[in-house]
């Protein structure tokens, strides 16, 4: 549980770094991603120290001998004018060279670099990572979770941050299992990866794994899952199960440290664009046939050189629309039998040219496609206001019905302010495909419905829910308040007396 005192003092690390001059969102979380590595490394080295003075079995050393004053217990006491050189010129480089329990994290420290140049700022940052609770299992995940809710400004080439609550209903749509491999080829900060892990820590503890903790200051009880059942495939989820892909170094490796800090401690993350050339045929050694789910928000950032692309994802679609070409790459990465869930932009589900028939042709009549969710187009604000769906499709077969569910609330207004709002219709949406029938689910006036794939079909395969869904409008019987009424009399008696008028003035 992250408590409100945790809270207040990840926002007064906020407000030093903004106030020391660095007031980019990103640029500040990389910088204490960077310094809470630095601690991770030395409570894990302290860690397996404890552990070989118990055991006499020696480990693979993260400082030598010579290294020691590099550790964070050692910097920590210096003052600011000791600490911040040697932070910047020694410790940063043996970032490098590092890694917690093989970690790939390490993989994204070459181009590290401290952005702090204000020795007070350092040692403030220092002091608050140090008072944070690292240790403590789904606490630190939390605070990170927090941390990254501070990204309130969209990023460069159409990415930004997809809602919790989206990615959640997007999760337990495809229900994960703790034996698949699971993909994103477009990770940002691996919020959909993270939420899988969060559903099977939840889903694989039993009753008696279940704890429970009082917030002393607001009262306020929450359930923590220790995911006991999970004991048997902890090894593949710490390093196999996990897999993302993204071309944004320093969004690489926050979600390495989101992963870390959820309990994967070795995840499968790649500095690689999933479109070009230049992506490997060859997924990892866990994934060699493919992924078992892949959970996906792309970025829409338009259009792409057709030299940059994959020729494989050309051959199937040939378009340069980013949106048309992962959603190729999406079910090329996938197993046969695998799952994805999607969001695409509305243009996807109705848009005429031949690309975007030719896509929607392949997804009913070569795979599975099994569910088309319309968004309300505020979900994404205040980054973006584009109206957008969620596309669940089985790689394989052939498509008979697709059931298709209208969310025209999510638990938030839909402007900029997403203030927290009664009206919600996503836990009705998951309870509707638990349940879903498409024997039953036939009345297309309300908001959950099947459609025949033959029917898609004779409709040039189009998907947008307004297509399908008969929408029932009341004709509403009200009576004009009186002083409406009263004005209009008044109004008439003056244009009776004006004609009276008239006609005498006439003779």
């Amino acid at each position: 549980m992250i408590t409100g005192a945790l809270k207040r003092d990840i926002d007064a690390l906020w407000t030093e770094f903004w106030q020391g001059g660095i007031t980019n969102p990103l640029t500040v979380i990389e910088q204490v991603t960077f310094l809470m590595f630095a601690r991770l490394l030395d409570i894990n080295e302290t860690r397996d120290e404890n552990r070989m003075r118990r055991t006499q079995k020696p480990f693979k050393r993260r400082f030598d001998d010579d290294e020691q004053h590099l550790r964070w217990s050692q910097f920590r006491h210096l003052g600011a004018e000791e600490m911040l050189p040697l932070v910047r010129d020694e410790v940063f480089p043996h970032f490098r060279k590092s890694s917690t329990s093989g970690s790939a994290f390490a993989e994204f420290m070459k181009d590290a670099q401290l952005m702090i140049q204000k020795p007070s700022l350092l040692v403030k940052a220092v002091n608050m990572i140090d008072k944070l609770p690292l240790t403590e299992g789904d606490t630190k995940g939390d605070l990170y979770e927090y941390l990254l809710s501070k990204l309130t400004t969209a990023g460069i080439n159409g990415q930004f941050r997809t809602p919790r609550h989206i990615i959640k209903l997007m999760v337990e749509l495809l229900d994960p299992r703790p034996t698949e491999t699971v993909g994103d080829p477009s990770a940002g900060t691996g919020g959909f990866l993270v939420e899988t892990m969060q559903y099977l820590m939840k889903e694989y503890t039993s009753p008696e794994g279940i704890i429970e903790e009082t917030d002393p200051e607001t009262g306020k009880t929450e359930k923590i899952y220790t995911g006991d059942l999970l004991e048997d495939h902890r090894e593949h989820i710490r390093s196999n199960m996990f897999h993302g892909f993204d071309f944004d170094a320093t969004m690489l490796r926050i979600a390495a440290m989101n992963l870390m800090l959820h309990g994967v401690d070795n995840p499968d993350i790649h500095y690689q664009d999933t479109l070009s050339t230049g992506f490997s045929d060859k997924y990892p050694q866990a994934a060699s046939d493919g992924f078992d789910l892949i959970l996906a928000n792309p970025p829409f950032k338009g259009s792409l050189d057709f030299e940059d692309v994959h020729p494989g994802l050309l051959r199937k679609v040939k378009t340069k629309k980013t949106e048309l070409l992962f959603l190729v790459l999406i079910l090329r990465m996938l197993k046969t039998g695998g799952r994805s869930a999607t969001i695409v932009p509305d243009g996807v589900l109705f848009g005429s040219s031949t690309a975007h028939v030719a896509l929607r042709r392949q997804l009913l009549d070569e795979n599975q496609l099994e569910a088309v969710i319309s968004l309300p187009s505020g979900v994404f604000k205040p980054y973006a206001g584009v109206s957008t769906g969620i596309l669940v499709f089985t790689k394989g077969g052939r498509t008979a019905d697709v059931f298709f569910y209208d969310v025209e609330a999510d638990g938030f207004s839909l402007d900029d302010k997403r203030d927290p709002i009664e009206a919600n219709d996503l836990p009705n949406c998951l309870k509707a495909w638990k349940k879903r029938d498409p024997q039953k689910d036939t009345d297309r006036t309300q908001k959950a419905f099947f459609v025949p794939a033959e029917e898609i079909r004779g409709s040039n395969y189009d998907l947008s829910l307004g297509r399908y869904k008969d929408r029932t409008y009341v004709e509403e019987e009200y009576d004009p308040p009186v002083e409406i009424l009263t004005r209009m009399k008044q109004l008439n008696r003056e244009i009776e007396g004006d004609i009276a008028e008239l006609e005498r003035m006439l003779k």
